[in-house]
């Protein structure tokens, strides 16, 4: 490789972060020293390394504070971090591995023993930056955490569900009982206004998740999900995705990307239905759904109006100036094939 793995080590004591500098750095690693938690933390910042160590008992800013700093930094909170400290006593331990340690290693330590750890902890960490937020990464970072024997149970007691068209996941005013990953087909998140009219916020499809946003929240559900054609759902139990929540870091990192993604989602959407015009709000719910499932889409008038933001008369219309346009065309039976997706592309621009 030609960058070396960056490790930073934080240690008041001189003697004790030049030997372990001096291990690291015989080993193939480059290292950054930290005398106190407070410049520990100004250099994780500033470089971003792929592991910390860290001695618990610091002038300044303990072990346990540089932890809870970096827990709340989204772009640091990944990072692999081991607790290095003298203390044995089991309420520290607990303390430091509750909030979020990936390993602990006492003083004084053996040199291989101290290798061994960090190779086991940056191999757990590029597995789960490698994985895909579906089925199959989730139960890489299941198998990622095996020495916790609630994630194991976890990993073993899923249930998949079969839906049929039109069966609804989930109606607004329910208490969340589960976390949804939709497995197989299509499903369509909405809202109804007094009136009975549908705003459909997402379309969601195999790999995406939907439903964790009131079980952050400890609310109920403040929106439908339906399914649009026959689909296969993973459910995990709300508290088994606490558990799992609360008990690993790489998990917590993800699910912040994930709110990110839907909070920006968000409002952009709005800012598409207030300022759009209906041509530029059917060509970007078209644009949506064509770059995440392809260019044959198959999707009632009314599910495309409502997630256009406009009347299906409006919705039919536009549709037919793309066709005419030499944009998309339609067959018999209503299903939309994009010609030009270029052209839906420089709409949005």
């Amino acid at each position: 490789m030609s960058t070396k793995t960056k490790i930073l080590v934080i240690e008041d004591n001189l003697d004790v972060r030049e030997n372990i500098s001096e291990i690291l750095s015989l080993s193939g690693y480059d290292t950054l020293e930290a005398e106190d938690g407070t410049v520990g933390v100004k250099l994780a910042r500033d470089h971003h390394p792929d592991l910390i160590i860290c001695d618990v008992m610091m002038p300044k800013l303990d072990g346990f504070g540089v932890l809870r700093i970096l827990n709340r930094d989204p772009q640091l909170m990944h990072i692999p971090f081991m607790f290095l400290t003298a203390l044995t006593e089991k309420g520290d331990f607990r303390k430091g591995m509750g909030l979020g340690a990936d390993d602990y290693i006492t003083k004084p330590f053996d040199e291989v023993e101290l290798l061994d750890a960090i190779e086991i902890r940056l191999k757990k960490s590029a597995v789960i930056k490698s994985v895909t937020v579906d089925e199959q990464g989730i139960r890489q970072l299941y198998d990622s955490s095996r020495g916790d024997a609630e994630l194991l149970q976890l990993s073993e007691d899923r249930e998949v569900r079969r839906y049929g068209a039109k069966e609804k996941l989930y109606t607004e005013g329910q208490h969340p009982r589960y976390i949804h990953l939709i497995k197989k087909g299509k499903v369509k998140v909405y809202r109804q206004n007094e009136q009975g009219k549908e705003l459909i916020s997402q379309l969601l499809s195999v790999g995406d998740w939907m439903g964790y946003l009131p079980v952050l929240q400890n609310t109920l559900y403040t929106d439908n999900a339906e399914v649009m054609e026959e689909a296969e759902v993973l459910l995990i139990p709300v508290s088994d995705f606490r558990s799992l929540l609360y008990n690993n870091r790489d998990v917590s990192a993800r699910l912040l990307e994930m709110l990110a993604d839907r909070t920006n989602h968000d409002e952009n959407m709005l800012l598409e239905l207030a300022y759009s015009s209906v041509r530029h709000k059917v060509a970007m719910a078209l644009l949506g759904i064509a770059e995440k499932d392809g260019l044959t889409i198959s999707i009632n008038r009314e599910d495309l109006a409502s997630l256009a933001g406009t009347a299906k008369e409006s919705t039919i219309r536009m549709l037919s100036d793309f066709k005419s346009e030499g944009i998309l065309t339609t067959d018999a039976s209503g299903v939309i094939t994009i010609d030009d997706l270029d052209s839906l592309r420089a709409m949005h621009q």
